[in-house]
């Protein structure tokens, strides 16, 4: 029996089938055609089973643009595909993942590789980062190409009590800019001087629904923790980053044409493993974001915005 048909028996019967894939992180969810509009019961099971697992994962979908957006604003308002990078033509909620999207704006440095290189939450320099995001495969390989989630909850809980003390405290800032050791092309650093984005965040944000804390580091885009050396600030989040990715807090999805990730962007982050450029077929995605919150802190305080506007829905 599922998690999903454990019910009582005055519960409504569920909907949806709830199949967990690990222990931290991630669950298929079968029993749904999102190309349907769907009920608000199922809707509301849905969410719930996204607060527990934190990923959830549809196969075989086949849904277009306009029905991903559909099934999409079912979880709130959206913001514009990317806050800096824009969307695709006639859709201004989709943002279009491509194998090779980074080729025109920058290369990483083989040398700053490191097993937390390119996990991030979606745009955290922002002040309000994207709560939920949900990612859409067209074109996918077909082997290679996954995509890696990490749950942020689990490795804060991970973490000693003393260090988790110590955390609960700190503060990072979050900016909008490639990795140190990249060649960026004109054209990216005109986009960032544009639509730049700083914010300082808590390293320990409170979820605003569940009230679970999580370890709130985005490897993608902190880059110092506020009030420290630049030596302390380097090994700290080096200590962080490589515990937040331990391979027991993380799930990877293999993709076939037609599946949704469905995930929740102030618990996790994810990444793509540069395997896929290894590979001569092609990948192509496509995301939506919903509006979020400003994250808020152990001790009450909210992020406050350096640089840039809020994301606002489309």
């Amino acid at each position: 029996m599922s998690l999903a048909t454990e019910t009582s028996e005055d519960a409504a019967p569920s909907t949806i089938q709830i199949r967990p894939v690990t222990l931290h992180v991630g669950a298929e969810i079968e029993g749904v055609d999102l190309k349907q509009p769907l009920s608000d019961e199922t809707v509301a099971e849905i969410r719930a089973a996204l607060l527990k697992w934190n990923a959830l994962f549809f196969r075989g979908q086949h849904v277009d643009h306009q029905q991903q957006v559909d099934f999409a604003r079912r979880f709130g308002e959206l913001t514009i595909g990317h806050a800096v990078f824009g969307h695709v033509d006639g859709f201004p909620e989709i943002y279009s993942v491509a194998k090779n999207r980074w080729d025109s704006r920058y290369k990483p440095a083989p040398k700053n590789i490191r097993p937390w290189t390119g996990f991030h939450g979606d745009i955290t320099a922002a002040i309000n980062p994207p709560s939920l995001s949900i990612l859409r495969g067209d074109k996918v390989p077909a082997y290679g190409g996954d995509t890696m989630w990490t749950n942020l909850v689990a490795a804060y809980e991970g973490l000693s009590p003393v260090l988790r003390d110590f955390v609960d405290g700190l503060r990072g800032l979050h900016r909008f800019e490639p990795p140190r050791g990249t060649d960026t092309t004109e054209d990216y650093e005109d986009m960032v001087k544009r639509r730049g984005l700083t914010s300082e965040h808590p390293l320990v944000r409170v979820h605003p629904e569940t009230g679970e804390r999580a370890l709130y580091i985005s490897p993608s885009y902190l880059k110092e923790i506020s009030g420290l050396s630049p030596r302390e600030s380097e090994q700290i989040l080096e200590l962080l980053f490589e515990h937040a990715v331990k391979p027991e807090y993380t799930v990877r999805f293999k993709w076939e044409p037609g599946d949704l990730a469905f995930w929740d962007n102030r618990s996790l982050c994810h990444m793509a493993p540069r395997d896929i450029y290894e590979s001569k077929e092609d990948r192509q995605l496509y995301r939506v974001t919903h509006v979020g919150e400003i994250p808020v802190g152990v001790d009450g305080r909210e992020s406050t915005s350096i640089l840039g506007d809020p994301i606002g829905a489309v």
